[in-house]
């Protein structure tokens, strides 16, 4: 509709079209620029349906916006084609002659083909362009600059001013601190660290309140479900739950507070040999942990054994923080086995032997006390004293009635061995695993820049001493066997690197619909290359303002990039089909291209306004700022550089095709 109307308006002013019905010349403005708003039409929706096809985690979420947006697309085309011609010829009947009036005013500033009135950036820009057009080392010139401000562009993504991540971090009223102690730890000493951790979090001038979670998970949250806190239990486990002030009470994001405090939390942890995890509520990915590292192998200890390797590495790399294993700390176990020989002799049931060593333990249950100070009924346990049951040399001296009503001492009937309890043993796809995780924090904020410093000293791991294998890194696929040493990249590195990769081919995808559907249009090879060659302008805007900003190109950046290349192969189909009518008209080559970026610039403009207006709305949400960013910028660039760059390409082949005629 914007093209549609800004053409009525243009063709209203022109003073050939004086007295002239106003229906008639909606009719002709309409049909003009039908062409051109169909194939248009066609592109964006072919820029943007790919996306529904993007797989893993991030397929549902990104699929409702090709298919809303290209059923949008469809029915704006219905409204330019029906509504706006109808509109336009009502409201704008009263207009109609006083713009056809002052059209004699504009003409003595000079004007375009057919006398439509020009502005004197207009005419500041037909006279850059006769001089770009018609001199061949200011074309070079031009088309060098537009070579190094795209390199220079995207070369800040290696340069690290531009940091690639999956999703940016949300502003949350809330975070976690999850503390285990080492196994074996008692339950009150595992409390007292907590508290003294609750009490540097309290210190915090954000911090509402704080609650602590001592042998227990806290209540069910998004980490609980997703990262599996909510199972913890035991007495050397603690959640300290802190709650933050509103947002619009403290400047600082719920990121930053917990970055900051990290430091204070890890020396506390560190004086009682706890292990800590600062854990944000995320926007998402729902993963394990930011970093997983799954260690697969044959042999149970061998693959621990690589799992710790891995695990110091991650400490000593820079930026990686909360780093922590699925392999518990060996515990000693007392294994009574009982002397059937001797048992039968004393005349001692088995049964009833391990019956009573059980009690003695863990203790039975003797009946129900009704005290009206409890709710329920408080059930009565009977077992020895703690200093009794905890110690081996104690239990041996617990006596034993036999069946002729003697006391046997315990350790006469048994045999007591001191062994080691068994590790939990993990499985992915029925494959035995082990697992190492950690989060990032620092500079580099993003799991990818992390594996990057990683990957010389991973590679250099062996998993046997003085093996020549060494260990096998996979990024998105698991092994297929487990009878090789493996590191397999989880979390979300995983979900970055596979969104990433099926944004990339769905952005080849858009190319090949894009040039497939304007060759079929304009039955040419070379029109569609010319067209398209504009996409990648929109990286000169959209790079920088990312740096500017400090916001990582997230995924939704790629999205506005990505959507954003159909906006901008519309702007070039209304140029080069604009040039084409001008030649058609008889117009030479030359002064068609020039009088394209004339005429056509104010709907690209209009066009660009509307995306900035409508991309604002999100500019501020922490999840979608880089959609805006990528919509916002991209377009402003690419109107700005596909307004001169897209006529001087043309001109540059159209020539050459004609020459060689």
């Amino acid at each position: 509709p914007i093209v549609d109307v800004e053409n009525v308006v243009r063709h209203m002013r022109m003073p050939s079209n004086k007295g002239r019905s106003i229906i008639a010349v909606a009719v002709e403005a309409v049909n003009e620029v039908r062409s051109p708003l169909i194939l248009a039409t066609l592109a964006v929706m072919a820029a943007i349906l790919p996306m529904a096809f993007v797989r893993g985690l991030m397929g549902p979420y990104m699929r409702p916006i090709p298919i809303g947006a290209s059923s949008a697309m469809l029915f704006s085309m219905f409204v330019a084609f029906v509504i706006t011609p109808w509109a336009a010829a009502r409201i704008l009947r009263g207009a109609a002659h006083g713009a056809a009036g002052s059209a004699g005013v504009a003409d003595a500033h000079g004007g375009g083909r057919g006398g439509e009135p020009e502005d004197s950036l207009t005419h500041l820009y037909r006279r850059i362009m006769d001089r770009i057009i018609h001199r061949p080392p200011a074309r070079y010139l031009f088309l060098i600059a537009i070579v190094l401000l795209l390199g220079g562009s995207v070369a800040l993504i290696p340069l690290g001013k531009v940091r690639l991540k999956m999703l940016p971090f949300d502003n949350k009223s809330e975070f976690q601190v999850i503390v285990d102690m080492p196994e074996g730890t008692s339950l009150e000493r595992t409390a007292a660290v907590a508290a003294e951790l609750a009490d540097a979090v309290r210190s915090l001038p954000e911090t509402s309140d704080v609650q602590i979670y001592a042998g227990t998970a806290s209540p069910y949250n998004f980490n609980g479900m997703v990262r599996h806190y909510y199972l913890r239990r035991g007495a050397n486990v603690a959640d300290v739950q802190v709650n933050l002030i509103p947002k619009h009470e403290r400047k600082r994001q719920s990121h930053e507070i917990a970055k900051s405090v990290r430091p204070e939390l890890q020396r506390i942890a560190e004086r009682y040999g706890a292990k800590i995890k600062v854990a944000e509520v995320p926007p998402g990915p729902p993963v394990l942990q930011t970093l997983v590292a799954e260690i697969y192998g044959p042999d149970d200890d061998t693959r621990n054994a690589l799992a710790v390797k891995v695990a110091e590495i991650f400490r000593v790399t820079p930026g990686v923080v909360d780093v922590d294993t699925y392999i518990e700390d060996c515990q000693p176990k007392l294994v009574f086995e009982i002397d059937r020989e001797k048992a039968m002799l004393h005349g001692v049931d088995t049964g009833r032997l391990s019956q009573e060593l059980r009690t003695a333990i863990t203790g039975a249950k003797a009946g129900i006390l009704h005290d009206e100070s409890e709710r329920e009924d408080v059930e009565i346990i009977v077992r020895p004293e703690e200093a009794e049951r905890s110690r081996a040399a104690a239990l041996a001296t617990m006596p034993v009635r036999t069946a002729g009503g003697a006391m046997v001492p315990l350790g006469e009937l048994v045999r007591i061995r001191e062994t080691v309890s068994d590790r939990n043993i993990y499985h992915k796809n029925l494959m035995p695993v082990s697992y190492v995780t950690a989060d990032v924090a620092g500079d580099e904020e993003s799991p990818a820049y992390a594996v990057l410093k990683m990957r010389h000293a991973l590679a250099e791991l062996k998993p046997n001493a003085g093996g020549d294998t060494g260990l096998d890194i996979y990024l998105a696929e698991q092994p297929f066997y487990g009878d090789r040493y493996a590191l397999k990249w989880d979390g979300e590195m995983h979900i970055t690197y596979e969104v990433f990769r099926d944004l990339g081919l769905a952005f080849a995808a858009v190319l090949i619909l894009i040039y497939v559907l304007v060759v079929g249009w304009f039955e040419s090879f070379v029109t569609p290359l010319i067209i398209m060659a504009a996409i990648p302008f929109s990286l000169v805007g959209i790079l920088p303002a990312h740096w500017g900003l400090g916001v990582f190109f997230s995924a939704t950046s790629m999205i506005g990039f990505i959507a954003g290349a159909g906006i901008v192969v519309r702007n070039s189909i209304i140029l080069v089909d604009f040039i084409e009518l001008r030649m058609k008209e008889g117009m030479p080559l030359a002064e068609a291209v020039v009088d394209a970026g004339a005429v056509r610039f104010r709907p690209m403009m209009l066009t660009a306004a509307a995306v900035i207006v409508g991309a604002g709305v999100i500019l501020f949400d922490p999840i979608f700022q880089g959609l805006a960013l990528s919509l916002m910028a991209g377009e402003v660039a690419s109107l700005l550089l596909s307004r001169m760059a897209v006529p001087v390409f043309y001109y540059m082949f159209a020539g050459r095709s004609r020459t060689a005629q």
